[in-house]
């Protein structure tokens, strides 16, 4: 019986402990289940404690892709002022005066404005007399313009007064009359009151266009004269000359 009790009893018992009593995977003490792993804590890893994080791009890339990626050229000024002088031609013909403004507003360098300039003049794709030319034409032919008003815009324009004067040369004193007279057929078409204001208004017109006060009074004198008798009667009251003299003093 007393070995039998030995064999049974609780010194010769090799039964297996019972589950979890020395077991650390059941009481809590294997460090990846009690939260001992850094990775899955966060005791150590910066990014989950609170510490700082690499700096990332626009697609979420980090700082270490930053230095492969490069800047865009910077573009020679030189192509840029052509590039402005282009599309200011575009529109229309330029005077050299205009284009160089143009440059100078965009911060273009006086010195490359001048060699592009140069180069533009020595292809004619600039050319200022050709321009006071066309001016010349264009604006006589379409707005009725004289000389004076002629010149005037050509100054605005920066166009040299030589340049000017031998453009201005093409319209002659007959040429000016004419297109006063013209003008003036074409507004008493419409004109409405009594002779003395139409007279006035009608000189006040060829007046703003550049004519001299001669020609102007001469061409409205001559067109009323030929509109109706009470517009001839008028007409012949008029001394062109002494009220031409007059303006001129005036002016």
């Amino acid at each position: 019986m007393a070995g039998r009790r030995a064999r049974t009893g609780r010194g010769w018992d090799a039964s297996p402990p019972r589950a979890g009593a020395d077991d650390p995977s059941r009481t809590g003490a294997d460090p990846s289940r009690t939260g001992a792993d850094p990775s899955r804590t966060g005791a150590d890893d910066p990014t989950r404690a609170g510490g700082p994080r690499p700096r990332r791009g626009r697609r979420g890339r980090a700082d270490e892709d930053a230095p492969g990626q490069t800047e865009p050229t910077p573009r020679d000024e030189g192509e840029v002022a052509r590039e402005i002088c282009l599309r200011q031609l575009a529109v229309r013909p330029r005077t050299r005066a205009e284009l160089a403004g143009a440059l100078a507003r965009k911060g273009i360098s006086d010195e490359v404005s001048a060699q592009v300039l140069d180069r533009y003049d020595e292809v004619g794709i600039i050319d200022d007399a050709a321009f006071a030319r066309a001016w010349v034409s264009s604006r006589h032919n379409g707005r009725g313009l004289a000389r004076r008003a002629l010149a005037n815009e050509l100054r605005q324009r920066g166009v040299d007064g030589e340049v000017a004067s031998e453009a201005l040369g093409e319209l002659d004193e007959e040429t000016e009359a004419q297109t006063a007279r013209a003008l003036v057929d074409r507004k008493l078409r419409t004109a409405r009151g009594e002779p003395d204001a139409v007279f006035r208004r009608l000189v006040g017109i060829l007046a703003r266009k550049g004519y001299p006060p001669g020609v102007a009074i001469r061409a409205v004198k001559d067109a009323l004269a030929a509109q109706s008798a009470e517009a001839a009667e008028f007409a012949e009251q008029i001394d062109a000359d002494a009220l031409a003299d007059a303006e001129g003093e005036r002016g």
